[in-house]
This record gives structure tokens, C-alpha cells and sequence, in this order.
């Protein structure tokens, strides 16, 4: 009996198997794929999505969308991956790898996704007080839907805003339900993951396969309600092109992108650091960011039905959606109208509740990776560092489980998502882009012309959004076109003449030569030494058009976003709890220049072995010239890289 039981659990919780290298790694392909999406697929794509498309209505919204996709979205997943794939470690570990200073960066990126984490499974908490009570012949919020959502569920006092001074929170102590539901999804987060890919791996063929299933019958019930056809027609049976020349659109379209996806939160490169180290990354990316985007383009449909049958139109003010009034008023209304209206409310919020655990989980897998990464984790087994980050998890989430826990969320929210979030992901694009290799550039055209080239890169999107909004937006792009343009020329004529010139004919005028050495090199050598890894034998490379959006296109953008924080939050200087959330979102931030100032700080989170990752020093465009003229190595793991040499070797 009891030999059975031990086999049944090493069925359903196995051990992680190894990699030539010693790291864990998936059991499949499938598994890291379906896994990635979970993080990647969640309340975002099923509530947000909409909400956002309603205020855009129309087929010109996908226009904005798929341009942010390719542009934002798609690009720094790849980058995301595969560093984790190439460097095989935390977050922390690969951006070591890609500079020692831009450990910062890595440690931001995690602390994010960790504070992300610790308010998600609080809104799981209250999906699950849905689902509890969907198991009755009438739903308790028939007739009462705001009143159910906001007195039995949330369960906070309206706060109190007086003539001058801070808005006041009367609400005190724990609401129980949601403290309960609270503790039993933190445990089925530390049940998905607490021993590692292995389990993970078994764990989300349930998070995503189900809710896929689910998803597809309710969108057949929903697609067939009375009216339904004229919701649909608001999502696809339009065309507002006049909607194109306001920026509003655009905006949305990027921010939807950017959380849709989850970049940013750590996961991907945790993920990725399991991988078979010559997995097919590139085309990996792909799949996640399309399937990210298919999952919610589909499932809006079923969302657009039901706001035809309760006959909402955009532009009334009676009519306001968002993520929660999506999940937990709109369609919990509509599901109360229908017949066998419990059965629907089961599935519906049952898919809700699986796609968050799945995201739930991603969101602390990063964290877990750091810890086990370290060089204290590395002698502590998973399992005890699992519970302990489980367990802290927990304890801060209860402050989101309070009295005044739904507002303190929604503070928090608003400042980790609209400006931590977009801030650390420009900061990985700035990063990789600007300190991979860096000695390469200056050996070649002077450490003088470096640094003007990239005050000037970074000044041209920090003071062109600011003067953007201090004065008009075509102000701003003339402040930052310019910098960009006269740092450029000055770094040109004071950089030396580079010893190895660039290629094709750029190399044959020494102006241009100078110029791609000082603008292109290292995110294009960040690219060609990940080819090494990523794109062994048949795999697909990262294409040279990458390198150009992850340096030029997605920061400016991103910048734009973040830009757009400050501006908001002095509308909610008065709040204290928006003071707590905007606070909160700076500290995180900080730890980027935190890194960049001490990288030794941060030397305690990185294997003895990978410390010096970031310092090697390699000879400049080794990986672009003829294998033949490159003194190369092959090591046990059977992948090659050139040897440490002087740049004068080339």
C-alpha cells in the first residue's frame, strides 16, 4: 500500500530532470511552452483585453495592436529568453552575464513580478469567493450585483474625503473569507512549483489545457445570447479610422501589449534558464507571443456577446468597464440572466481561477530561481526555499486582505504596472543594448565618444518626454531628436578611428565606421553571441532587425509610457495609500542604479562560477568574422565561443 502511494506521488510530483550541466530542466517542450504561457495568459487576456478594446472599438484597434506586438512585445520576449536559455540562471545571473553592473537591473525586473505576486492571489481570493458562491439554485448577486461585489465580497468602507487634506480609510482589521481563500491559493502556488520544473510541468497541461476547453464552450454560450451579435459588431463590424490620428489608442494598444505578455515580471528568462541550452528560443518566443495574443483576441468575443445582451454602447456614461468590473460585475451580470446560470458561473470563474494560479505561480518562480540560484540557495534544498518564499508571500498579501486592502491594491497596481513595470523593462533594453561589451567600443573609438554617445542616447528619451509634457509633444521630440543627433555628432569627431572596421560599407568610410561602433555594436554582438547558443545547427536565429527595435524602437516607447505616470499621480497626491504604491514603485526602481553604483552588493545572488560572466573580455566582432580566423574551444556541454583574447588578436 504504501509502495503505492510512493509511486503515485512520483507520478504526479516527479524530480526534475538534469541537464548536461547539472541544472534542472523541463520534462518537455510542450511544458516550458504551456508554461510561459501561463504566466503570460491570464486575467489580463480574459478581463482587461476588453475593457481596453470597448474604449477603441472598432477594426482599427488591431492595426495599433499588432505593431505594438511585433515592435514591443515580441521583441524583448526574445530577449528575455534567451538570456535565460544562454546564461542558465536567474534573472540576477543573466544580466551579469551581459554586464556585471546591470545586476540591478535583473534584481528590479524580479522584485516587481514578486510585488506583482504578493496583490494578484488576493484578487484570486475574491474570484474564488465567486465560485464558492456560484453552487446555489440562484446567484447571490442577481439583482445586486454591485452590492455583492462591493459589500460582500470586498467588503471596505468607502473612504473619506474631506475639503483639504489626505483621504482618510476608516475600514480596520481582515476581511476572514478573503484570508481564507487568500491561504488556499498561496498553497496551491507553493503545490504547483515547490519542487521544481518537473512538477511545474505537470502541473500547467491543467492550468492551460482547462481553461482552453472551458473558454471554448462558454464562447459558443456566449456568442448565442439574445443581442450578442451587436457586441460583436462593436469588436469587429466597424471602422473608426479617425481614432488612428489620437494618441489614445496608441497608448492603449502598447500598454495592452506590454502586460498582456508579461515581460518584465522575470519569469520568461527563469523559465528559460531550465531549457535544453540549444532549445529553439527565437521560435519559442514566437509561439507564447502568439498564442498570448490568439488566447485573447478570441476569448473577447465571448465578452463582446455578453455586452450585446445587456445592451452596452461605448460612449455611454452610464457604462464603465475595466479589468474588474469586467470579471466581477459585467459578466457575473449576465451570467445570473441565462439559463443554468450556476453552471456557467462555475466555469467561468473556475477558468478565472486556473489562469490566475498559473500566472500566480510564474510571478514567485522567479524569486525562487534567485534564491536557489545564490550562493546560499545553492546549499538549501528547494523545497524549504519554496515553503519560506511561500510563506512570506502570504504574510505581506494579507495587508491587500484588509478592510482597506482594495484600495491599497488598486494604489499599487497602478504604480508597479503603469510605472515600474514599463521603467525596469526600458531599463533592460538600455542595459543590453548600451554595456554589453562595452570595452569592445572603447578600445576602438575612446572611452570620450562612448560616454557622450550614451549620456546623449539616454538624455534624448529622459529630457525629450519631459520637455514633451512641460511644454507639447512636437517640443519634446525636437529636445530629443536633437540630443540624440549633436551627441552623435560630437562623439563622432572626437572617437579615434576604429583598428577594426565596420562591416560591409559602413567599414569603407571611417565617419560610419565610427558611428555603427558606437550606436550598434553591442546589442548587434549581444545578438550574434546569443546565435551561438540559441541558433545552434537548424534553430532559428535572432534576425538582425532585432537588434535595431530592442535599441531604437522599444525604448522610446517605453519611455513615452512611463512618462505618462507622473503627470497621474499628482492627481492622487492627497491619497495616501497611491503615496504607498508610488513609493513603493520608486524603491524597486532604484535598485537599478542600486546595481549599477555597487554591483559587489549583489554579488551574494550569483554562483561562484558565473561571478566573473560579466568582466570577460572578448576580442572585438569576434562573432562576426569566419569561424577559420577565430582561435575557438569546444567545451564538455559541446558549444563553442571564442577564446579570451586581446583585441589586438584580431
Amino acid at each position: 500500500m504504501a509502495a503505492g502511494f510512493k509511486k503515485l506521488y512520483k507520478w504526479l510530483a516527479p524530480d526534475a530532470e538534469k541537464e548536461d550541466d547539472g541544472r534542472d530542466k523541463w520534462p518537455s517542450r510542450a511544458s516550458f511552452i504551456l508554461a510561459a504561457m501561463g504566466g503570460a495568459v491570464g486575467l489580463g487576456n480574459l478581463l482587461r483585453y476588453p475593457s481596453v478594446v470597448f474604449a477603441n472599438n472598432g477594426l482599427q484597434w488591431f492595426i495599433p495592436y499588432f505593431i505594438a506586438l511585433f515592435f514591443l512585445g515580441i521583441p524583448v520576449l526574445i530577449l528575455e529568453i534567451s538570456i535565460g536559455q544562454a546564461y542558465r540562471g536567474s534573472v540576477v545571473v543573466a544580466f551579469n552575464g551581459i554586464h556585471k553592473q546591470t545586476k540591478g537591473v535583473g534584481l528590479a525586473v524580479i522584485m516587481t513580478g514578486f510585488a506583482v505576486a504578493t496583490y494578484y492571489v488576493p484578487i484570486l481570493a475574491w474570484i474564488m469567493h465567486y465560485f464558492r458562491s456560484s453552487f446555489q439554485s440562484t446567484l447571490p448577486w442577481a439583482g445586486r450585483g454591485e452590492d455583492f461585489y462591493l459589500l460582500d465580497v470586498i467588503a471596505n468602507p468607502d473612504p473619506i474625503t474631506p475639503e483639504t487634506g489626505y483621504i482618510q480609510y476608516p475600514g480596520q482589521g481582515l476581511v476572514g473569507e478573503t484570508v481564507g481563500w487568500c491561504a488556499f491559493m498561496w498553497f496551491l502556488v507553493w503545490l504547483s512549483m515547490y519542487k521544481g520544473v518537473g512538477m511545474t510541468g505537470r502541473v500547467v497541461y491543467v492550468t492551460m489545457g482547462v481553461p482552453v476547453v472551458i473558454m471554448i464552450i462558454i464562447l459558443g454560450r456566449s456568442v448565442s445570447l439574445p443581442n450578442a451579435r451587436d457586441g460583436i459588431l462593436l469588436y469587429v463590424g466597424e471602422w473608426h479610422g479617425g481614432k488612428l490620428a489620437s494618441g489614445k489608442i496608441w497608448q492603449a494598444a502598447a500598454g495592452q501589449i506590454f502586460f498582456s505578455i508579461g515581460v518584465g515580471f522575470g519569469y520568461f528568462t527563469s523559465y528559460a534558464s531550465y531549457n535544453s541550452r540549444f532549445a529553439n528560443s527565437v521560435q519559442d518566443s514566437l509561439i507564447i507571443a502568439f498564442s498570448n495574443s490568439a488566447y485573447e483576441v478570441i476569448a473577447a468575443f465571448a465578452v463582446f456577446g455578453v455586452i450585446g445582451f445587456l445592451g452596452y454602447e461605448p460612449g455611454d456614461p452610464n457604462v464603465s468597464l475595466s479589468t474588474f468590473t469586467v470579471g466581477f460585475l459585467t459578466y457575473p451580470l449576465a451570467l445570473a440572466e441565462m439559463p443554468g446560470a450556476p453552471v456557467w458561473s462555475v466555469l467561468f470563474f473556475l477558468t478565472l481561477g486556473l489562469l490566475g494560479l498559473s500566472s500566480a505561480f510564474a510571478l514567485v518562480e522567479s524569486f525562487v530561481t534567485l534564491i536557489c540560484d545564490s550562493q546560499l540557495g545553492q546549499r538549501t534544498p528547494r523545497t524549504v526555499i519554496s515553503t519560506s518564499v511561500v510563506v512570506i508571500a502570504f504574510l505581506l498579501s494579507l495587508m491587500y486582505c484588509s478592510k482597506f486592502g482594495f484600495y491599497l491594491l488598486d494604489a499599487v497596481d497602478t504604480w508597479i504596472n503603469n510605472l515600474c513595470l514599463v521603467f525596469v523593462v526600458w531599463a533592460e533594453c538600455v542595459a543590453a543594448s548600451t554595456l554589453y561589451r562595452y570595452k569592445d567600443v572603447v578600445s576602438q573609438v575612446g572611452g570620450i565618444a562612448y560616454l557622450i554617445h550614451s549620456l546623449g542616447y539616454i538624455l534624448s528619451m529622459v529630457l525629450g518626454v519631459a520637455v514633451g509634457h512641460a511644454v507639447s509633444p512636437s517640443a519634446g521630440a525636437g529636445v530629443g531628436f536633437g540630443i540624440f543627433i549633436v551627441s552623435n555628432v560630437i562623439a563622432v569627431i572626437l572617437g579615434k578611428t576604429p583598428l577594426v572596421p565596420a562591416p560591409r560599407f559602413l567599414g569603407k568610410n571611417p565617419w560610419l565606421s565610427k558611428l555603427w561602433w558606437l550606436g550598434f555594436y553591442p546589442i548587434n554582438q549581444l545578438r550574434q553571441d546569443l546565435n551561438i547558443i540559441v541558433a545552434k545547427g537548424n534553430k532559428w536565429k535572432i534576425p538582425v532587425a532585432w537588434s535595431i527595435i530592442i535599441r531604437y524602437v522599444s525604448p522610446p516607447i517605453l519611455a513615452i509610457i512611463v512618462s505618462f505616470a507622473y503627470p497621474a499621480f499628482y492627481l492622487k497626491r492627497q491619497d495616501p495609500l497611491h503615496i504607498v504604491g508610488f513609493t513603493m514603485a520608486h524603491l524597486i526602481m532604484c535598485i537599478t542604479a542600486f546595481g549599477f553604483l555597487v554591483p559587489r552588493w549583489f554579488d551574494v545572488f550569483i554562483p561562484l562560477d558565473k561571478l566573473n560572466e560579466g568582466s570577460d573580455m572578448y576580442t572585438p566582432t569576434a562573432g562576426m568574422v569566419a569561424p577559420e580566423s577565430i582561435d575557438v574551444q569546444g567545451d564538455e556541454k559541446g558549444y563553442t565561443m571564442a577564446k579570451k583574447v586581446s583585441p589586438s588578436a584580431s
